[in-house]
């Protein structure tokens, strides 16, 4: 399934600060959770993923440092700063508005064919 670069940037913020609520992350870990969140559905890349992270932090919702990996390997790990729980908060109420929206003219149309 091809998935448009506008839905993927729409939805991106709160999927990564829902994944950041859960525990501190790294960015592969976060697309691969993204990918087994989706089914398969959803793969995101280094290039997507990273610019969010980015601006996410410069915004002061997710903070960053580097950290070793179990097999020694340099990470840069993410962690949900206390401004992004509120954004997510937000984020939630706001897709949870679409999803209803969706779904009434999903409905709708579905009884008119």
């Amino acid at each position: 399934m091809s998935w448009s670069k506008d839905l993927v940037a729409a939805s991106a913020t709160p999927i990564i600060l829902s994944i950041l609520a859960e525990k501190e992350n790294y960015g592969y870990s976060i697309i691969k959770k993204v990918e087994e969140l989706s089914g398969g559905e959803m793969q995101w890349t280094d290039g997507m993923l990273y610019p969010v992270l980015h601006r996410l932090e410069k915004q002061g919702l997710i903070k960053s440092k580097w950290g070793k990996s179990d097999i020694g390997r340099r990470r840069k790990y993410y962690r949900l700063e206390k401004k992004g729980k509120k954004e997510l908060i937000e984020e939630k109420r706001k897709w949870s508005v679409i999803n209803s929206v969706l779904e009434s003219v999903c409905q709708q149309k579905t009884s008119l064919i």
